[in-house]
């Protein structure tokens, strides 16, 4: 039986829930924006500032989620056995690729509250 903690859909799984938390610690600023540009308005979208004082617990959650991607893919070595998809040669480079274009995405999701100000003025 292979071992699973090696396997080459972890990483995955930490980018997948990294951008789910990036999501949610710029629900505050982007949600409303979004809402807004669907057509969808009226005060209730106010009310969606109210996650804002816990946002820095999404970010900090989407740092250690990224962390522990960048932790799986260049720091512990790969055991694999021939016949597993991270047995390939091109699975590592493309989930590096991947790791890096994820990270750029939620870098800008989590950075918008002081750069979203441009849009606004």
């Amino acid at each position: 039986m292979a071992d699973t903690s090696t396997t080459s859909g972890r990483p995955l799984i930490t980018l997948i829930a990294a951008g789910l938390t990036a999501i949610g610690a710029s629900v505050c600023c982007i949600g409303p924006l979004v809402l807004l540009a669907l057509g969808i308005g009226g005060a209730w979208v106010s009310t969606l500032t109210a996650l804002e004082p816990y946002r820095w617990i999404f970010v900090a959650i989407t740092l250690g989620f990224l962390g522990w991607a960048f932790y799986k893919l260049y720091i512990v070595p790969r055991r694999c056995t021939p016949g597993e998809a991270c047995a390939v040669p091109g699975v590592l480079r493309n989930q590096r690729i991947i790791f890096w274009v994820v990270t750029v995405l939620l870098a800008a999701l989590i950075t918008f509250p002081w750069y979203g100000t441009i849009f606004f003025e």
